[in-house]
């Protein structure tokens, strides 16, 4: 399968950083992209909303369907799934990206925030992978990729911050199971992670604007996805990517268009799990 035209993406948390530059990538081959995400109106802090990424995908050369869509919401999800399905026929690929994030150790990390973390990454990809499986049995090369890390219990991935290292390995474990699960439905369920830090509004916030350059672009995972999710779905599932590893699958090593001008590769973040 060589690109993504026509294809039906629907993308949780994608009005900005990875997950709108998923959708872009997708467009690019003529793709609909489904924007499932909170944002409906400026944020103070964070750039985009689900129109403004709209705008986005269709100057890519994709169609858009921006939705408001809070995943912790089961009735929002299945009415936004079946709107996507009316609006475009169905639905070939599901993208879990909605993430919640804090990187707070065990006695200072609210059970607020805690809550969060579980209900949206976790229980979020569990009932978005769900409600998408109907629609996803109908496609011809249906895919499920979850932006999460690979499985790794090593100690010292969770005494920094057990809470957001559970929430996030929860992710994984969907991939775990439900690639077995619904293999025999030829349904792909993968899980792809960054190498590095990546430049995104979210990684400003909680680092600060003075070390994005030290980031690679959100490009890197959108290429790497768009390898992902051309693949035969029957024939590549179950797998935990990381995105330099993705690229160098099809013969690209020379990732400099992917780092900030005048940063070198050693000078990169390494990202959390890898």
């Amino acid at each position: 399968m060589a690109d993504l035209k026509g294809k039906t993406l629907f993308i949780t948390g994608a009005s900005r950083g990875i997950g709108l530059a998923i959708g872009k990538r997708a467009a690019q081959d003529g793709a609909n992209v489904v924007i499932a995400a909170k944002t409906a109106e400026p944020h103070p802090k964070l750039k985009g909303t689900i129109y403004t990424a709209a705008e986005e995908i269709e100057a890519a050369g994709g169609k858009a369907l921006p939705l408001v869509v809070d995943v912790r919401e089961e009735e929002m999800v299945e009415q936004a799934m079946e709107k996507a399905a009316d609006t475009f026929g169905g639905i070939d690929i599901l993208i879990n990206n909605a993430s919640a994030i804090s990187l707070t150790n065990t006695q200072y990390t609210p059970m607020k925030r805690y809550d969060l973390m579980h209900q949206v990454n976790i229980r979020g990809t569990f009932m978005c992978s769900q409600k998408a499986i109907p629609y996803l049995k109908k496609s011809d090369n249906p895919h499920v990729l979850n932006l999460s890390p690979p499985l790794n219990f090593e100690a010292k991935w969770f005494k920094p911050h057990v809470a957001y290292s559970m929430a996030k390995y929860g992710m994984s474990l969907c991939v775990l199971g439900m690639a077995e699960e619904f293999k025999k439905d030829a349904i792909a369920f993968n899980a792809l992670w960054p190498r590095t830090a990546i430049d995104t509004a979210a990684m400003e916030m909680m680092g600060g604007g003075q070390i994005l350059k030290n980031c690679r672009k959100t490009e890197i995972m959108s290429d790497a996805a768009h390898v992902i999710l051309t693949k035969p779905s029957g024939d590549f599932t179950g797998n935990f990517c990381i995105d330099d590893e993705v690229l160098a699958s099809i013969g690209v090593t020379d990732l400099s268009k992917y780092r900030h001008e005048g940063v070198k590769e050693e000078e990169l973040l390494p990202d959390f799990f890898v």
